[in-house]
């Protein structure tokens, strides 16, 4: 999926992200309804800005890039929804970490 499919290009230090399906069941085998189901925290990065600005007007390239898999804040960025399909754009301070 590129940044011309979707419509959108992040500017500077955001990323967009898909998020990741959550699990259906429990470990004990429980299946969980859709209306009990959080929101996953995970996600893939399907789109990057260029970076993140410094002061004196330099650019700090990202961390992050397209196609990591992340894990972020619960309510971390902006949802969007593009197409049939939901997004958050939110800034890379807003990712924990990188699934590996």
């Amino acid at each position: 999926m590129s940044n011309k499919s979707l419509g959108v290009r992040p500017l500077h230090d955001r990323i967009l992200v898909k998020r990741m399906a959550e699990e259906e069941t429990t470990a004990g085998g429980i299946i969980i309804p859709d209306t009990a189901k959080e929101k996953p925290q995970k996600g893939e990065i399907v789109a990057t800005g260029n970076g993140r600005l410094t002061e004196d007007g330099k650019t700090v390239a990202l961390e992050v890039k397209v196609g990591d898999k992340v894990l972020f804040g619960k309510y971390a960025g902006t949802e969007l929804k593009l197409g049939s399909d939901e997004f958050l754009m939110m800034r890379e301070e807003d990712v924990l970490g990188i699934l590996n």
